[in-house]
């Protein structure tokens, strides 16, 4: 029993150590290639009423109930959400609008647990088609940190940047 206490100790103090190590931020990036153009494509990023079309969060929870303040689109557009633990609680302010080309977003997590992240979307006209790039970057507090011991931030939400993009992607292009 004794050995068994000691050996468990010894995996949380190692665990707990490794924590200690992960980087102080973190940032997470995905790109796709969209046949629109960057005019049409930024309409669906820089007005929150849009993201329902696209944004891999939005049928996580049928009941989610979701706010919006400030102009309708662009710079000081706010939109709150509360919902299910999937989805949690949170708010997103466009701090940065500079149609076609790039949408800036403040990201703040209020559950499950704070945080406060940017959100950047730039675009880049490639002939007939644009390349988007969603990039979020922010601080790793503790709890981040000792997550990425387990599994990093770009594990955990590069599959649901991946799965926007594709969904941004399927309704710019119609």
């Amino acid at each position: 029993m004794k050995k068994l206490f000691i050996i468990a100790v010894v995996i949380v103090a190692a665990v707990l150590g490794l924590a200690l190590t992960q980087p102080d931020s973190f940032t997470v990036t995905r790109t796709a290639t969209i046949k629109a153009p960057p005019e049409k494509i930024i309409g669906y990023l820089n007005d929150f009423h849009q993201w329902t079309a696209w944004s891999p969060w939005e049928k996580l929870d049928p009941n989610m109930k979701r706010t919006f303040e400030g102009p309708v689109s662009g710079q000081g557009a706010v939109y709150g959400w509360s919902g299910n633990d999937e989805v949690g609680q949170g708010r997103m302010e466009i701090t940065e609008n500079t149609p076609p080309s790039k949408v800036g977003i403040k990201l703040d997590f209020i559950k499950p647990f704070k945080s406060t992240n940017q959100t950047t979307f730039t675009l880049q006209p490639q002939g007939d088609s644009t390349l988007v790039t969603w990039t979020m970057n922010g601080p790793a507090e503790f709890i981040t940190k000792l997550m990425g011991v387990f599994v990093s931030m770009d594990k955990m939400i590069g599959k649901d940047f991946e799965k926007g993009l594709s969904q941004l992607k399927a309704v710019a292009e119609k």
